[in-house]
């Protein structure tokens, strides 16, 4: 992807640095008549840029990095190594997202994407509305002290609206709330695991066994103690509750 990116913009400068009578590519429709003449090439550099960027605007601005870090805690619990694998974690933890930020995303297409098609709204409009019910989903789930942290170094020392809080505020503040949330509800997935290793090596140390690890003894109690009281139901619906 990146290689291809390269060879793209390589190309995309050439043509219009050499001053070729036809150019590599033609664009037509982006730019508007009269603009200056590397208007398209900056353009395509900052498509580029946002493309590559696309994965972290995902996990910054939705509910991705609680959900991860919340399924990596299960599993790091049962101490089960790579067992789910790291692909199917992820494959979860996206659709969980796509499943929360289904209310967001339908009125970030109601309110900017259908209008911009239809010519309603500018690009610049089209984006400011779209990015309305993204700041709403990511204030709620802000603590005011971690907003108030990035407000003050940004200079911004009172507002009287959350209008007035600009974007690179909020997304930082929602990410460090996010990964504070994830980290309080692995610690109480990790207690009763940590209460049954206790037990078990306690109770092998008193038995004089004190060559068996207790962490292949306790293993399986732990999955069994998981899947009877059916543990992903209960983790997800956690998750889910989270973010009313």
């Amino acid at each position: 992807m990146t290689r291809h990116i390269a060879v793209t913009t390589a190309l995309v400068l050439l043509s219009s640095r050499t001053g070729l009578a036809q150019p590599l590519i033609q664009v037509t429709g982006l730019t508007p008549e009269g603009a200056p003449e590397g208007l398209l090439t900056l353009q395509l550099l900052l498509l580029l840029t946002v493309l590559t960027l696309a994965p972290s605007l995902l996990i910054l601005t939705t509910c991705f990095t609680r959900v991860i870090t919340v399924l990596a805690f299960v599993r790091n619990s049962l101490a089960t190594q790579n067992m789910p694998p790291n692909q199917v974690l992820i494959g979860i933890a996206l659709f969980i997202t796509f499943f929360v930020m289904a209310p967001v995303w339908t009125q970030v297409n109601q309110q900017a994407v259908q209008p911009y098609i239809r010519g309603e709204l500018s690009q610049a409009e089209a984006i400011k509305a779209g990015m309305l019910p993204i700041r709403e989903f990511m204030l709620r789930q802000t603590r005011e002290k971690d907003l108030a942290l990035f407000a003050g170094f940004a200079g911004i020392e009172q507002v009287s609206d959350t209008s007035e809080i600009p974007d690179h505020v909020i997304i930082p503040a929602f990410a460090i709330s996010e990964l504070k949330t994830a980290f309080q509800m692995g610690f109480m997935v990790f207690l009763p695991f940590l209460v049954l290793d206790m037990v078990v090596a306690s109770t092998l140390m008193s038995m004089g066994m004190l060559m068996l690890p207790p962490m292949m003894i306790s293993l399986p109690f732990k999955i069994l103690l998981f899947v009877a009281v059916d543990g992903w139901y209960l983790v997800v619906k956690s998750l889910l509750l989270s973010f009313r």
